[in-house]
């Protein structure tokens, strides 16, 4: 908290000028942060008036339209997979009462803290044919090679599978809400006209829950398209990949950005449905809410077995195999290397996290002081990086400081005859700058719901008393703050430890992290060896599953 009161010390006028001076000063620095932040994007989306070139014509002639077809199978199946989840189990979890009930509210939770290429890494050393499962099949039915039949986990569909297993959870947590604030009065009605229960939920609460669903579906279908470390290990020809092999195999940066540009258009689309299902989604609170059905014998049985399959597969096997693969390997994996490693991952996901806040803090208090147009929409700019890959992001940042690297190099060639080398690309600067961009968000929405709860009184009050913007966040509003900043900082801090593609590619040279190493290892398929940093991971990425349990436990409480 001292860092960040140092941070915003600067933005207190001078003790001789007036508090209206130091007001002044937000919407400029406001919309120039903005403008920042928003220059990657902008650079990938003007890298489509560039000249197409002859690789790009190669694409387009050869793999385009694969790259299209499967990405749309995958966000098709994952759609799909993430809504039949995702509603199932908001549905039964909010309707019926049987035994754990309780529990799995939160247990569904748990997948969240479960990255995509982890799980896809598990279950292919779990079902691949060395693995456990088939080997077992093998020894006990004593088949071979050919004599029997299993599904390919390296696939489209296993692919679909994973990603379906793992982001379902956003579409559980806005459904449930849906269902949560229906009133009993539609469904009873109903009931009295004759409907079974399975009629009243597709024929009432499914279509009122809709634009909930809608919009968590979406949020899951972005996670798809950003997705790097699942399609490429599976071997799926998604844009993701594309883009990196078009970068790395070919070394066409131009290439890269206009395919990059391509599915900035695919979020785009998704971005204006998910907005626009919010837009519709109303949360009124009814006189009565509909109570839940108990369930009995083997109707309760039923329910529970397959909510508990879901967390099974989605959380307690992969992370089991895990633990069993570290425990195994420790010795071979715990050295100075990975003691690196955590290092590595631990300052980088810290200055992020601390960047992040202070650029929250700005923008968020800079729209309070500023609440106009041109603010609201600069804010609103700057966080649509979280629904960009970080794949395409860092092409954008690589493409500017990559130019403007050439042009000093140049300029010191000229005048002093010798070489300065790369001074931002390929630097922490850049990566951290990435990380900003990609994770803006997620700090600025619990940044500017704490200060939502804040009385404009109080601001009001401070102007009185002659302080400035500045002083007044530094002296009142910091200190009310505190559990939001602090739960802002873990949200940035765990994102960042997960983040795979925009690592790998802005990292510096012999410079690793948890993630990044995984990756190496389970592609090298050195899975037991990957089971320690990928648990790593994992148990870190519960922090804000821990934070949303607890949400949802209170508003428990709240709604009986």
């Amino acid at each position: 908290m001292a860092l960040i009161q140092t941070l915003f010390q600067a933005l207190s006028t001078n003790p001789g000028s007036t508090a209206g001076v130091g007001f002044s000063r937000w919407p400029v620095m406001l919309v120039i942060t903005a403008a920042l932040l928003m220059l990657p994007i902008i650079i990938i989306a003007a890298s489509l008036a560039l000249p197409f070139s002859d690789t790009w014509r190669h694409l387009l002639d050869t793999v385009i339209v694969d790259y299209l077809g499967t990405s749309a199978l995958l966000m098709l199946g994952v759609g799909a997979g993430t809504a039949v989840l995702g509603v199932g189990a908001a549905w039964l979890t909010t309707a019926y009462q049987f035994p754990g009930r309780s529990a799995l509210v939160w247990a569904l939770l748990l997948p969240m803290a479960m990255p995509a290429y982890i799980i896809a890494y598990t279950y292919t050393g779990l079902l691949d044919f060395s693995g456990p499962v088939q080997s077992a099949l093998r020894d006990n039915f004593g088949w071979g090679y050919g004599d029997y039949y299993f599904p390919q986990i390296r696939s489209l569909g296993g692919a679909i599978a994973m990603l379906s297993l793992v982001l379902y959870p956003y579409v559980y947590l806005l459904a449930r809400v849906a269902f949560m604030e229906q009133s009993a009065s539609m469904r009873e009605a109903a009931r009295s006209l004759g409907r079974s229960p399975t009629q009243v939920f597709f024929r009432v609460a499914l279509p009122q829950a809709r634009p909930a669903i809608v919009a968590g579906v979406s949020l899951a279908l972005m996670e798809t398209l950003a997705d790097f470390g699942t399609v490429d290990y599976f071997g799926v020809s998604a844009f993701t990949t594309g883009i990196f092999r078009t970068w790395y195999g070919m070394g066409e940066l131009t290439t890269a950005a206009q395919l990059s540009a391509l599915l900035m258009l695919f979020i785009l689309v998704l971005i204006v449905v998910e907005r626009t299902s919010r837009a519709r989604m109303r949360y009124h609170q009814s006189q009565r809410r509909a109570q839940r059905t108990q369930l009995s014998g083997w109707r309760s049985a039923l329910c529970c077995g397959a909510l508990v399959l879901i967390v099974l597969a989605g959380f307690l096997v992969p992370a089991m195999q895990l633990l069993m693969w570290a425990i195994n390997h420790w010795r071979g994996a715990w050295d100075d290397q990975f003691l690196q490693l955590v290092w590595n991952s631990f300052s980088l996901a810290s200055i992020t996290a601390v960047v992040c806040l202070g650029l929250s803090l700005l923008l968020a208090y800079g729209q309070r002081l500023s609440p106009g147009l041109i603010e609201r929409s600069a804010v609103r700019l700057a966080a649509l990086g979280y629904a960009v890959p970080g794949m395409v992001i860092a092409v954008g940042v690589l493409i500017p400081l990559a130019w403007l690297d050439n042009r000093v190099d140049a300029l010191a060639r000229e005048w002093f005859d010798t070489s300065t080398g790369l001074l931002l690309s390929g630097t922490l600067l850049a990566l951290v700058f990435a990380y900003a961009v990609r994770f803006l968000s997620v700090s600025l929405q619990s940044v500017e719901s704490g200060l939502s709860r804040v009385k404009p009184t109080l601001d009001d009050a401070a102007r009185t008393l002659g302080a400035s913007a500045g002083t007044t966040l530094r002296r009142v509003h910091l200190p009310i703050l505190r559990g939001s900043l602090l739960t802002a900082l873990l949200l940035v801090f765990v994102d960042v430890l997960k983040e795979l593609p925009a690592t790998l590619i802005l990292r510096p040279f012999n410079f690793n992290t948890l993630a990044v190493r995984t990756y190496e290892l389970a592609s090298d398929e050195r899975l037991t060896d990957a089971a320690l940093p990928a648990l790593a991971i994992v148990i870190i990425g519960l922090i804000p599953v821990i934070l949303l349990i607890r949400a949802i436990a209170e508003g428990e409480k709240q709604h009986g």
